[in-house]
């Protein structure tokens, strides 16, 4: 009879077995991924994305009751939130330590945080040098503080890593932003792939995004005299000049470029920059012969 019940439970447990070994593994299965600027917009949409995806993400923002509310709806045992001011980079390197004290190592670092243009003096005749220095300092300087020290971490810990950052169209293009917004992208682009050149050896790779415009709170809040649906009317505006029609880039079309040079899908891709626009930056759109 012993017998008889060892060998029952020992088929019952080899078909639980096969049948864990048919589920799908997640995409991000066991990684540690710390989000910043994640309590709204582009980031808030990797946030989930990413736990949707099995990892573990640490959103990263100024913003603490939108970071909390977001950390909550993902799930406090995927998701926490932690007050982080990228133009410090004392209060960067303590997240990542955070990070590192809780699960003892870092797989992804996501540098979203940024801030936008000075529409008070859109003429390069009157730039404000006050507010150029504030956006270098949180879209440029944010950036290399997050790339220094997820960098540190992941060397420190001997594992291959992938550090991403957003850009935007205007780091290809210039005339469609404001100009100290698109300085400040621009250095961006070639900040990755200085990186790149040096952490590859170490098997982390540093990519970054370059979406074309989205309806995010942080755009919306510079056309803030429409009124009404701000976001909606915004997306209207955005679509009417879009080159690919029948879509609208949303952030959760980020989130998922973010997702692929998150996980190994993206294992030799390094020191790029994946524009997702639709075509935009790659059509001229002077002689309008197609319309």
């Amino acid at each position: 009879m012993f017998i008889q019940n060892v060998s029952s439970r020992l088929k019952t447990q080899r078909r639980a077995t096969m049948a864990d070994s048919n589920i799908p593994k997640k995409r991000l299965e066991g990684k540690v991924a710390i989000i910043t600027g994640a309590a709204s917009g582009i980031g808030e949409a990797a946030a989930r994305l990413f736990a949707e995806s099995g990892a573990y993400v640490v959103i990263a923002d100024i913003q603490d009751e939108l970071g909390h509310h977001v950390a909550t709806s993902i799930g406090l045992n995927c998701a926490t939130y932690i007050h982080c001011d990228v133009s410090d980079e004392l209060q960067v390197k303590a997240t990542i330590d955070w990070t590192l004290t809780k699960f003892g190592h870092l797989d992804i670092m996501f540098s979203n945080a940024g801030i936008g243009g000075s529409r008070a003096c859109p003429s390069i005749l009157h730039m404000d040098m006050a507010h150029l220095n504030k956006i270098l300092t949180v879209n440029v300087r944010g950036m290399a503080a997050a790339i220094k020290h997820a960098g540190l971490a992941m060397v420190g810990q001997g594992t291959r890593g992938s550090i991403i950052c957003t850009a935007s169209v205007s780091s290809v293009l210039g005339g469609v932003a404001l100009h100290d917004y698109t300085m400040s992208k621009h250095a961006i682009v070639g900040l990755v792939k200085s990186a790149a050149s040096e952490l590859g050896k170490h098997g982390i790779r540093v990519n970054c995004i370059s979406p074309y415009a989205v309806a995010t709170p942080m755009l919306s809040s510079a056309f803030d005299e429409m009124g009404g649906d701000a976001l909606g009317s915004l997306e209207q505006i955005i679509s009417s000049v879009s080159n690919l029609k029948g879509v609208v880039l949303k952030a959760e079309n980020v989130a998922d470029a973010a997702l692929f040079l998150a996980t190994d899908d993206s294992s030799f891709v390094s020191g790029h920059n994946l524009v997702v626009d639709g075509g935009f930056t790659v059509v001229n759109h002077a002689f309008g012969i197609y319309k």
